[in-house]
């Protein structure tokens, strides 16, 4: 009897089916063997330059490992199967310490997919366990650790209990808080743009005006914009230029892993982590009209390599399906520019080309069906001919301006057969160069630009990657563990950093710099890639980092200045009972939960020294937004409050508070005092400066003109009430129409 080592169970299931009884396939569950959870576990000797890992099998794998061993010790021959990644290497290298064999001895059999002829293949193929690849993971791993174990406890103790400091993890966190900063700091720019329509139904950009090429922030004032409009009113236009060209649409590569989530997010709604999920299992195996089976590749990779013979059955496939013209002439292989594509040896793509999604709909659950069209349908376009779309471009020409109107259309849709498009063919009527072009309409309308958007989890994943932070596998978890941590919420699948976010970064930026560092965490990247390669020594590597990261705690325990006041109030939290304590953050003192992180519930500190809960009610700022025509509301940010448009994220106008107070000219019709335009929880509205001695309120302006109802002496307010101007009585609240007030 030979035995197979995995990591799944459904795994184990699947290859089971492959072979005959002379087999017995077992998973490990993952890993079995790691760094103890209660303690360091490396020991460190500097002069020595030995650094000394400690691994140890968790109580609850135990009865695992003894499973295996017992299969194992009866077994002819031993193969480790686990994944072909650096940390399936390793997986494999702990299994065989773990049942007491030599790993450099026990034969290990990779494959990209779980199908009969890979496995088969495998078999007769087997190699021993890669030990560049077990030190580059081993590397990783301790790495991690270090960071981990000694970061999180100072952490912990200069700003609140629980927080983590990871090696990816606060990278990440920085790009985050990073864009979060540019969107606090980003100060609204006006523009106009000059909207026109040409009689022939020709929706046209005003590119020159008298002589000057005119860009989205040219036209920055009302002023302007209607003197522009002005002038071309008055202005005789000709069609000057007509061009038609061909423009071909590349097909795009198959997937790899950060592009399969980013897809996956945009098309799908699946997060990172649901995408994984899901590719696993089509790994792994699932039911097909042939048993179960795995239906993709290995979904962890960075690189757009495809088998030769992949390539082979997608063109037979292409040309059976929808003939010659669909069949490029040769193959089409894709490359990764970036550095450290080799976690893997291919792309993510199908392994049964006739386990089509149409018959895959009847097998697969709705989820797994839906991931499995989106990389059936990519992987055979990804060897389609070219789509094809005719470019139109007119060009209308005045004395003082001119005009461009662009328009294509699909002449051949290639790659599109398979994938379909959203776009719609925007097709310009057909015109002669000299024709005269009258102006149906045109508009000037103004803009505002806006912020960067906030990171998505699948934006963020590409940012990530084109910064080299991370790998295929670390994508999904660094995210998860971020939002654990507190660190950031997600709200419309937006992520928006958290107030401890902030506190965190702002003490690495000062102290570790070269942990929140994107460039540094790239470059170790590349560094565990030369191990991986055995290029460079992976113990060299950790004991250099070593040296300098725990001088930098050294230093960080004597000289970051606590945040840490934890002082109790004396009152419980409303939400969940526990004490309340003041803590210290950016912005100042703040009451917060002592169960945080399980109750988030905090309240801000007012000027006057009073409290209430972070979470309140949007405060109206009694005005509308010039935008849209939404109210705009009081919101606080870093650099404090702002307004805002309450239609967010429809209409995302923001303007600054004018810091001078405005103040009425009518004084105060109970004292005499100063009336003075306020901002509460309620919303803005006229108040006495001689509060809390004289309460006179009112949400409209008052006037000098007594109300004459019988007993009530109030004054009268004008205002618009169902679209009429109307005096409202600031005591009785009777309206009377103004025309009834004005004509006396």
């Amino acid at each position: 009897m030979n035995l197979i080592i995995v990591e799944s169970p459904a795994k184990a299931r699947t290859i089971k089916n492959f072979l005959g009884k002379e087999y017995e396939v077992i998973a490990s569950k993952g890993h079995i063997r790691d760094l103890p959870k209660s303690r360091f576990g490396i020991a460190i000797d500097e002069e020595k330059k030995e650094i000394i890992p400690t691994y140890s099998v968790a109580k609850e794998n135990q009865p695992t490992v003894k499973e295996i061993k017992q299969k194992a010790d009866k077994a002819d021959t031993v193969y480790i199967a686990t994944d072909e990644d650096r940390e399936g290497e390793a997986i494999g290298w702990h299994i065989a310490y773990a049942i007491k064999r030599d790993p450099e001895e026990l034969p290990r059999i990779v494959f990209h997919e779980i199908t009969k002829t890979a496995i088969n293949h495998a078999l007769e193929s087997a190699r021993h366990i890669d030990m560049n690849m077990v030190n580059a993971q081993q590397a990783r791993r301790l790495l991690d650790r270090i960071v981990g174990y000694k970061l999180s406890p100072l952490l912990s103790s200069k700003i609140q209990k629980g927080l983590s400091g990871g090696r990816v993890q606060s990278s990440t966190l920085k790009l985050i808080v990073d864009r979060e900063r540019e969107i606090k700091a980003f100060i609204p720019q006006e523009y106009w743009s000059i909207d026109t329509k040409f009689k022939t139904n020709i929706d046209a950009n005003l590119v020159k005006f008298e002589g000057k090429k005119i860009e989205k922030l040219s036209i920055q004032n009302e002023e302007q914009a209607k003197s522009i409009t002005q002038t071309i009113e008055k202005d005789d236009f000709t069609i000057s230029k007509i061009e038609t060209k061909q423009r071909k649409t590349s097909t795009p590569p198959p997937f790899m892993t950060s592009t399969l989530q980013q897809t996956a997010s945009s098309k799908l709604g699946f997060s990172p982590k649901k995408t994984m999920m899901i590719a696993q299992s089509l790994y792994e195996g699932v039911r097909t009209p042939n048993g179960v089976s795995g239906v993709i590749t290995y979904m962890r990779t960075d690189s757009l390599n495809i088998a030769k013979e992949a390539i082979t059955a997608a063109r037979e496939t292409i040309k059976e399906r929808f003939g010659d013209k669909y069949l490029p002439q040769k193959p089409k292989y894709y490359t990764k520019k970036a550095k450290g594509a080799q976690e893997a040896h291919e792309a993510i793509r199908p392994t049964m080309l006739d386990f089509t999604p149409e018959v895959a709909a009847q097998y697969l659950k709705a989820d797994e069906a839906k991931l499995y069209r989106l990389i059936y349908e990519r992987f055979l376009a990804s060897q389609m001919a070219d789509a094809l779309f005719e470019q139109q471009s007119i060009t209308f020409k005045g004395a003082h301006a001119e005009f461009k109107a662009t328009g294509r259309k699909l002449l051949f849709d290639g790659f599109y057969k398979v994938m379909g498009t959203e776009d719609k063919d925007k097709l310009l009527p057909p015109l002669k160069e000299g024709e005269k072009a009258e102006i149906e309409s045109i508009k000037p309308t103004q803009h505002f630009t806006e912020p960067p958007a906030r990171y998505s989890e699948a934006s963020l994943i590409k940012k990530m990657e084109a910064e080299g932070i991370g790998r295929p596998s670390t994508y999904a978890p660094t995210i998860a563990t971020l939002m654990n941590r507190t660190y950031v919420t997600v709200e419309k699948k937006q992520l928006i950093p958290t107030e401890v976010a902030f506190t965190v970064i702002d003490i690495l930026e000062k102290n570790f710099a070269n942990i929140v560092d994107a460039q540094f965490t790239a470059r170790m990247e590349e560094k565990l890639d030369e191990i991986a390669e055995g290029k460079i020594d992976w113990k060299e590597l950790l004991l250099d980092f070593y040296k300098e990261f725990m001088q930098k705690i050294e230093d960080g325990k004597k000289n970051i200045v606590s945040l840490k006041t934890a002082k109790p109030i004396g009152r419980n939290c409303p939400e969940c009972g526990s004490e309340l304590l003041l803590r210290k953050g950016r912005f100042g003192e703040f009451i917060a939960c002592s169960g945080f992180p399980k109750c988030k519930y905090t309240e801000q500190i007012n000027e006057d020294g009073t409290t209430e809960p972070s979470k309140k009610e949007e405060e109206l700022a009694g005005e509308k937004c010039e935008k849209c025509g939404s109210d705009m509301v009081i919101k606080q940010g870093r650099n404090g409050k702002f307004l805002a448009c309450s239609a967010y994220p429809k209409c995302k106008n923001t303007k600054s508070i004018q810091s001078e107070q405005k103040t009425s000219n009518v004084p105060c019709p109970k004292c005499g005092g100063t009336l003075v335009w306020k901002q509460s929880r309620r919303g803005a509205f006229w108040g006495c400066e001689n509060y809390p001695e004289c309460k006179f309120i009112s949400k409209f302006e008052p006037t000098t003109i007594k109300c004459k109802e019988e007993g009530c002496g109030g004054v009268l307010a004008k205002r618009t009430y169902r679209g009429k101007e109307v005096y409202e009585c600031t005591d009785c609240k009777k309206r009377t129409p103004a025309e009834e007030i004005e004509g006396k």
